[in-house]
């Protein structure tokens, strides 16, 4: 896949912060909705999982602050976002946030856009406070979404994802799946329990759901100025973000990394096979109304 060369980006959508704090504990009332599932396996096999600070992504380090200001002069474009990597990352957020615009404005409803911030090594939130270990998330308290941008390349190096801007794209637009769901009112609603029907899979199912619906309208969704960001996106994409839900999976990352036994009863974000299931069916319809993981008995 490639960006529209003369595509406009918005990077009013994001604040970068790296380089900004030291690392922290996690604290102050958790972290509501934990994207991708670093912090599940912090749980499971303990240790001191730490993410490289700004790899792949300018190599920002601690006391080196790059800021919003700098990161609005350097992504300007989509020919911006095919040079650099964290423009790259303004464009996703730039489409994802205007595919769901355009689906609240279908039914009546009014989208309100979500930050991004981008750190190093720590960020305090309203969920309080968390190091970049947790890998992404999303806070509902101040509905914003977090990453240290290392993570993309933590997810090829501790969990073996073919990698790729796709990768990053559904990851991206995972989190902003859980603010979709948290403007619905859909998290309120739900237990936050565990196992493999839960309240919690199901809300993960649901954004790899919205994840794949967005991937669906990527070539088609237009920036302000009325083009579309996204272009030439092809089966090799899709299948990247595939085999990145593949290894994301609960039974994965407890089999896989968490000493070889699965228990099904600690589940929260669903098997592989699950969330690849859900992805799919969010790219190949295009319609989030068909991502209702909660209507169902048969999760895949």
């Amino acid at each position: 896949m490639q960006f529209n060369e003369n595509a406009e980006l918005d990077t009013s959508q994001v604040s970068d912060q790296r380089g900004v704090g030291g690392r922290v504990a996690l604290g102050g009332g958790g972290l509501g909705i934990v994207g991708l599932i670093l912090y599940f396996v912090l749980s499971q096999i303990g240790g001191g999982v730490q993410l490289p600070t700004g790899s792949g992504f300018n190599d920002v380090g601690q006391g080196q602050q790059v800021g919003s200001e700098a990161i609005k002069e350097k992504c300007r474009t989509g020919a911006d976002a095919n040079r650099e990597s964290d423009c790259r990352a303004v464009a996703f957020i730039n489409s994802i946030q205007g595919y769901w615009t355009d689906q609240f404005a279908r039914s009546g409803k009014t989208y309100q856009p979500a930050q991004t911030n981008f750190f190093s090594g720590s960020v305090s939130t309203r969920c309080g406070n968390a190091s970049s270990a947790v890998g992404p998330f999303y806070c509902p308290a101040d509905a914003q979404v977090y990453i240290d941008l290392g993570f993309f390349q933590e997810m090829q190096q501790k969990f073996g994802a073919t990698g790729g801007p796709f990768v990053e794209a559904y990851i991206l637009a995972h989190e902003y799946g859980h603010h979709v769901q948290n403007l619905l009112g859909t998290s309120d609603r739900v237990n936050h329990d565990s196992g493999p029907t839960s309240g919690s899979v199901r809300l993960e199912l649901q954004a790899d759901c919205y994840a794949g619906a967005w991937a669906n309208h990527a070539e088609t969704v237009p920036t302000a100025s009325g083009q579309p960001l996204i272009t030439g996106v092809t089966q090799d994409d899709v299948n990247a973000a595939l085999d990145a839900a593949s290894r994301i999976g609960d039974d994965f990352i407890q089999g896989e990394l968490g000493g070889g036994r699965v228990d099904t009863t600690k589940f929260t974000h669903g098997t592989s096979a699950q969330r690849q299931k859900w992805y799919t069916t969010g790219y190949e319809t295009g319609d989030p109304a068909r991502c209702n993981t909660f209507d169902t008995n048969n999760l895949g």
